[in-house]
């Protein structure tokens, strides 16, 4: 385990420890700082829009289409209004496939080819396929004014585009509305080409966005950067390291003096987070000397005066009391009935799908809008959660998910807030994912022979196994999930053998005391779940 993650549950521990013991050192109670994500920002400038519910999460989950990059071209440029009123009816061969006021931007594009629109050959437009990091930030490159061909070359988009300023999705691959928010916001805040001014700005001037709430697009923003050895921690807008002081206890600093000459400390009113991460985890403490701290799930965070530079991480370890703000997107989540299960930064509940296979998903379609897919290239361990068990696949649209164990992970579009647990159970194929259980079912000692089979993958290891009479079996549980051994044939009234749930590296052993042929299920998953032992 890192260092930083050995810490991070004494950062926390300590905290509660001390708390009582510690002099109260804050004037004020902490008060919630002004923080938004990258979705409310861009929605509250009227930039992104949604889709008839809003800027909802199903919506942030869903894949970005080259029409909705169009329209945000358009917004952006503002040209939109003027491209839904256009009345031409030379259109793209494939203007059919989107609504009647979709087909007028179609068509305005195609009429002003000067644009960049031109198509995708074949006099198609090709509304509906999706979009890549390359191509977007080619779109918002073009809004700020720069021109394909005389600023740049097209295979050299992302190398150029983070030389103004745009990179936070460059390794996204093809995209997600929430990707599209979070390099809109990059690029709202950039000046234009041969200008003084915002891209904010100049869509305040062309009455895109309301002159009062262009000031959310200068909200100072709190990153993420990932080490190989330290995982995923917080940075400022400038990319230098922000760290915890475990001498610090909940909402109060104890750093001062010639302490807070070496860590400066962090402070910002108005802040901007990614998507993933939770608003409400940042607050504001005032300390004993009257300065406001911006503090990160209750700590104070701090600037380490030997950091010069974007990267560096010279405070790590300092005294073994300073470590980096440490962040993952996956967290745990626990209730009675389920116990642990993973969730997201914000608590959002992730579910496998006992139709997917390692590493691959089989969840499209209407499949896909119920059960949005989960996306993070932040995780790091945490306690019980360990970043070696996540992994990345790419899906056949092109996006990426990500995997636990080689489940590929997902929201469900009911859960809406966190806690929910409304997807459990759905169907006999979804559940939630429990990481921690490990503790064996304590059984009695069996006296003939022992056979053993694994269950993986939603199922037995040996559909057909044969034994002999007072052999016994020892069944052990891969999956994240609950699975049990149930058998068909009754005895009086009640199952032949019948185990105890058993979750996630746990054993149970059943002893065969008659000769014959016993089927035998999984109670959760009995469709499927099936196999057959012959007693001789």
């Amino acid at each position: 385990m890192n260092k930083r993650s050995k810490w991070a549950g004494l950062v926390l521990a300590g905290a509660m420890l001390l708390s009582a013991a510690m002099p109260a050192f804050a004037a004020e109670a902490p008060a919630a700082a002004s923080v938004k994500t990258d979705a409310q920002v861009v929605t509250e400038l009227g930039v992104l829009q949604g889709d008839g519910s809003g800027v909802t999460a199903s919506y942030l989950a869903k894949t970005t289409t080259r029409l909705q990059a169009a329209i945000l071209f358009l917004r952006l440029k503002g040209l939109e209004q003027t491209a839904l009123g256009f009345q031409g009816q030379d259109n793209f061969a494939d203007a059919s496939l989107v609504s009647d006021s979709n087909k007028a931007i179609l068509a305005y594009l195609k009429a002003n080819p000067s644009l960049g629109w031109t198509g995708t050959g074949e006099g198609k437009f090709d509304p509906l396929s999706g979009v890549t990091a390359q191509q977007y930030y080619k779109v918002l490159l073009e809004a700020l004014g720069y021109k394909q061909d005389a600023d740049f070359s097209y295979n050299d988009v992302l190398t150029y585009a983070k030389t103004k300023g745009l990179s936070q999705i460059a390794g996204a691959g093809s995209l997600r509305n929430s990707h599209i928010s979070t390099a809109t916001v990059e690029a709202l805040k950039l000046n234009v080409k041969s200008g003084s001014k915002t891209l904010v700005q100049t869509l305040v001037d062309a009455k895109v966005v309301a002159a009062d709430k262009a000031g959310l697009a200068k909200a100072v923003r709190i990153n993420v950067a990932h080490d190989h050895m330290l995982g995923s921690y917080l940075v400022d807008e400038s990319g230098k390291t922000l760290y915890y002081f475990t001498k610090d206890t909940t909402d109060v600093s104890t750093c001062k003096d010639q302490c807070a000459v070496n860590w400066p400390i962090y402070y910002n009113e108005n802040i901007q987070v990614s998507n993933e991460m939770n608003a409400a985890d940042f607050k504001t403490i005032v300390r004993e000397d009257g300065k406001k701290q911006t503090t990160y799930k209750g700590m104070p965070l701090y600037y380490f005066v030997k950091d010069t530079k974007a990267g560096d991480v010279l405070g790590q370890g300092v005294n073994n009391v300073w470590y980096v703000a440490g962040f993952s997107s996956v967290s745990l989540g626990s209730q009675e009935g389920l116990g642990k299960f993973l969730t997201d930064a914000k608590g959002m509940t992730l579910y496998l799908y006992t139709k997917d296979t390692k590493d691959t998903s089989v969840c499209y379609g209407n499949c896909e809008v119920n059960w949005p897919i989960f996306y993070s290239e932040h995780l790091s361990t945490s306690g019980d959660v360990k970043m070696e068990d996540f992994g990345t696949i790419v899906r056949n649209d092109g996006t990426k998910q990500t995997t636990y164990k080689g489940w590929p992970l997902y929201y469900y579009i009911k859960d809406q807030k966190a806690g929910d647990v409304l997807g459990q159970g759905v169907g006999k194929v979804w559940y939630v994912l429990d990481p921690t259980s490990t503790i064996q079912v304590e059984q009695p000692k069996p006296a003939g022979k022992v056979y053993t089979m694994d269950i993986a993958n939603f199922a037995f290891g040996m559909p057909e196994i044969t034994v002999e009479v007072g052999s016994s079996i020892t069944f052990t549980n891969r999956d994240p999930v609950q699975h049990n051994v149930v058998s068909d044939e009754l005895a009086g009234d009640k199952p032949l053998f019948s185990t105890p749930l058993i979750g996630k590296d746990q054993s149970v052993t059943i002893t065969l005391t008659k000769a014959g042929e016993f089927t035998y299920y999984c109670e959760p998953h009995k469709e499927f779940m099936k196999g057959k032992i012959i007693v001789k």
